[in-house]
């Protein structure tokens, strides 16, 4: 740094340091006279004054950003032989400075920077603001630990790769700030693995990357669970390793990944299946309801788990078959918008390729037995359809769930897994991933007890491995029968027998 002899003014700065400075502009320390505080000034240099405009458009995108954790611009001047702008001076230690001084941080602590970072970059990805390459050296942490990022906005509408682009530097980069033999270390460096490329299909993106912050902060601040055999009630700290690792990847994975961090591919081998029976029949009577009233059904039969990737696949090959009769809406539902014309789920290419092969998809380890995911309620109706079947209602559904189950709250919940033997997620009964795996859609709206005279909606029962805290008796209503979502699918009822 170079101190200025005289006191030099730019407008209503006085320069103090010259920080740094390239072939285009000096960056300098500032004190802003008028309201005796420091800031940072950008000057275009004289002699690149030609590039005048593209200075000044990048510096108008700086000013269009408006977030809690990216710096601010405060003005702009361009005169004659003058051209600068003035910005914020974020306060405390780069993470690069942590870096260099070998000081890593708690998993916790770096799990939650990280998702503060991306949420910085999911509101330029939502403004599709263009940033230059981010670095350790543009996080700052000040001394109360409060982030703050640099303004690193540019003229240009963003492109998809920056974000990945970024992902990929930082998590190579932030893996030295992670402090060893922690709790957390190994979630937290097996994300920054997978922010690297490695073991996974697709690249992640921000969303995914605070998802998955949000998850192991989760893990880390709940209390871990007592040392008794067993617990009477279910907490969201009860099993947060598992629902992590189930979601980013199997635990032998996990090992070979941070291990030295020497990523090489290693063949899955699939876990051993389950013998489950196509359906299990809960006998008519009356029976308690989600709601605490009680509902006389008929006998029933109910699919012992949710429908799978596989059995999925089977659906639409047979839909396929009949497209050459023009036959592929033989399943659909009566009132099915005419503008759906496909029961394709979401992603459903790189979802299926990545199941056949036992691979990683969207971060989750999948294979043909998982259960299928990003399906819509006229999706789940057509299949059920050609199975000669139905979705089940809430009240079916919660029958089957209370069926030689005193406390159904008390299920341990499984991630989006393949069904295998070792699942807990299972009833008395056999019916599985009723407490976590997927949600699943049922077969009829329903007033929500919450708002009893309110509009009847689309219920969604069962927990979701998204979100932590969730078990069988979690119930969500939508009015959005097109809903599609990374947790959602379902399982189908029949009449008995």
């Amino acid at each position: 740094m170079n101190s200025i002899p005289d006191d030099r003014l730019l407008g209503e700065y006085r320069l103090v340091e010259l920080l740094s400075e390239n072939e285009m502009t000096k960056t300098w320390l500032a004190e802003q006279v008028s309201v005796a505080r420091r800031v940072l000034v950008d000057e275009l240099r004289r002699e690149r004054f030609y590039l005048q405009d593209e200075f000044l458009a990048d510096v108008r995108a700086k000013a269009g950003v408006e977030h809690p954790l990216i710096g601010s611009v405060y003005e702009a001047v361009s005169e004659p032989e003058l051209c600068f702008f003035a910005h914020e001076l974020l306060p405390g230690a780069t993470l690069e400075d942590r870096k260099k001084a070998a000081a890593p941080f708690r998993p916790i602590r770096l799990s939650h920077m990280l998702r503060r970072i991306s949420e910085a970059h999911l509101q330029h990805e939502a403004l599709k603001q263009s940033t230059s390459p981010m670095d350790l050296k543009h996080v700052h942490l000040d001394d109360q630990g409060v982030l703050r990022m640099d303004n690193l906005a540019i003229a240009g509408e963003r492109s998809p790769e920056e974000s990945v682009r970024d992902i990929t530097h930082l998590g190579e980069a932030m893996k030295p700030l992670v402090a060893d033999s922690q709790p957390g270390s190994t979630r937290v460096l097996t994300l920054l693995a997978w922010m690297t490329g490695k073991q996974i299909e697709k690249p992640l993106t921000w969303e995914q990357v605070r998802e998955i912050c949000e998850q192991i902060e989760q893990q880390l601040t709940d209390p871990p669970p007592p040392a008794a055999p067993t617990q009477p009630g279910l907490r969201p700290a009860k099993k947060p390793s598992l629902a992590f690792i189930t979601i980013t990847g199997a635990i032998a994975m996990i090992a070979v990944i941070i291990l030295g961090l020497k990523m090489r591919p290693e063949t899955r081998i699939p876990p051993p299946k389950i013998n489950l029976t196509d359906a299990i029949r809960i006998p008519g009577g009356k029976k308690p309801t989600p709601d605490g009233t009680e509902e006389d059904l008929h006998a029933f039969r109910i699919s012992a788990q949710e429908v799978t990737i596989g059995q999925y696949a089977d659906f639409l090959e047979t839909l396929e078959t009949l497209s050459k009769n023009q036959r592929e809406r033989t399943f659909d539902h009566e009132s099915q918008p005419p503008e759906k014309t496909s029961h394709q789920p979401d992603d459903w290419a790189a979802l299926l390729a990545a199941a056949k092969a036992g691979k990683i998809w969207n971060t989750q380890p999948v294979s043909l037995d998982s259960p299928v995911i990003g399906v819509d309620w006229w999706d789940c109706t057509a299949y059920a359809e050609w199975k000669q079947a139905r979705l089940p209602s809430q009240e079916e559904w919660f029958a089957a769930l209370c069926q030689d189950e005193a406390l159904s709250a008390t299920i341990k919940p499984s991630g989006w897994i393949p069904v295998t033997a070792e699942t807990t997620d299972r009833t008395k009964t056999g019916l599985v991933g009723m407490a976590g795996s997927v949600c699943e859609w049922t077969r009829r709206p329903a007033a929500n007890p919450a708002n009893p005279l309110g509009e009847r909606n689309w219920v969604i029962i069962g927990g979701s491995f998204l979100k932590p805290g969730s078990n069988a008796l979690t119930r969500e209503w939508t009015d959005n029968r097109l809903l599609r979502r990374s947790d959602l699918g379902f399982r189908i009822a029949f009449d008995a027998n």
